[in-house]
This record gives C-alpha cells, sequence and structure tokens, in this order.
C-alpha cells in the first residue's frame, strides 16, 4: 500500500470515529439533562451511518465515543507546540498552540456543558484532557532542553496547562459569561505558564 493510500485510510477512520462521535453527542444532547443513559449503540450507529460492529471497533462506550473530539484534540498537544516557532518564548508558544488547538473552532457549547454536567462523561472527559499531558511534556523538554524523566518542569508544566484547559471550559460555560472561549483559555494559561524552568541543579 502507497503512502497516499495509507493516508486516505486514515483519513476515512478519521471521519468515521468523528461521525459516531458527533452522533453520539447530538443524541445525548436531544434526550436532555439525563440524556446518556437513554443513548444506544444502534442509536448511534444508525445516527452516524454505521453498522453497531463499526462502533464497536471505534469505542468501547458512550462516554469514549462523545468525548473522542477531546482526547483527539489533546493526543495533538505536543505537535502542535513543536510547529511553533524555535525562537517564540516557551510561555507565548504554548498559549498560541493550545488556543490554535481548543479553539479552531470554538468548542460546542451545548456539548461541552452536556459533557460537564453528566459525571460519567466529565470522568471520560478528564481523561481526554489529561491524554495532552504526555506529548506536551515531551514537547516541553525538547523546547527548554530539560529532561521529562529527570526534571520536573516539563511534566509539571505539562499538567498545570491541561488543568487550565478544564478550568476555562467551566468558566466558559458559567450563566452570563459573553467572553469568547479562547478569551477566558488566554487568561487561564496565563496564570500557570512561567516563562522558563527554573535553573540550579536537578535531583539525580
Amino acid at each position: 500500500m502507497n503512502d497516499d493510500a495509507m493516508d486516505l485510510r486514515a483519513r476515512n477512520k478519521q471521519a468515521t470515529r468523528e461521525a459516531i462521535s458527533h452522533a453520539a453527542l447530538r443524541l445525548a444532547i436531544e434526550q436532555g439533562p439525563n440524556g446518556l443513559a437513554l443513548v444506544r449503540v444502534h442509536d448511534i450507529a444508525t445516527a452516524a451511518g454505521v453498522s453497531p460492529r463499526t462502533y464497536n471497533n471505534y469505542f468501547s462506550s458512550r462516554e469514549e465515543a462523545i468525548c473522542s473530539f477531546q482526547a483527539d484534540q489533546s493526543r495533538r498537544a505536543g505537535q502542535a507546540l513543536r510547529s511553533r516557532p524555535a525562537g517564540e518564548p516557551l510561555a507565548q508558544a504554548v498559549i498560541a498552540a493550545v488556543i490554535e488547538l481548543y479553539t479552531n473552532p470554538e468548542p460546542d457549547r451545548a456539548g461541552l456543558r452536556m459533557i460537564m454536567s453528566t459525571p460519567e462523561l466529565e470522568g471520560e472527559a478528564l481523561k481526554a484532557f489529561s491524554m495532552a499531558e504526555g506529548p506536551l511534556a515531551e514537547a516541553i523538554a525538547a523546547r527548554t532542553g530539560t529532561d521529562p524523566v529527570r526534571d520536573l518542569f516539563p511534566t509539571v508544566t505539562a499538567a498545570a496547562v491541561a488543568g487550565a484547559i478544564r478550568v476555562a471550559g467551566r468558566h466558559w460555560l458559567e450563566r452570563g459569561n459573553t467572553a469568547s472561549f479562547a478569551t477566558i483559555l488566554r487568561r487561564a494559561l496565563s496564570c500557570v505558564l512561567p516563562a522558563a524552568p527554573s535553573e540550579g541543579p536537578q535531583d539525580q
């Protein structure tokens, strides 16, 4: 199989994954506040235009399906930072990378509210956002010349960034809040991003 065919296959698989995820979230929203329990695999598969077997090939639960968009975003966090200009200050690079990744497009407010207000989905979303930490820590380490195994800076910073993203989402959903998600996310990230790793010898 040549590279073009492999790329097409990967794109088709991602499109199917996204279609299932969007269908699952849409059905849950349509069912109301307790809609998750009413959504069946058959209904999700039908809405996405796939078979139940195909659904099961992609996801092991409704929660995983609904939160897969957040998981996919988080997996790209490290690459998003690596794509920033090499000479850009760390805090500026991380903020720009994260804002581009998580606000283009802006989150669906109804969907995010459904996820954040349903305990089962909130737990899955927490796991999804946490997926950003490993790749992001490696990218931060590469950018700062630190060791993600021995040095705390990359991993602590990555964890703080993941936490800031979750907090920004909650704040954005608060009643009466009219600011864009990008604006709130920038404020949250600015609270946790230092300009550079602390100097001095690292623990062995």
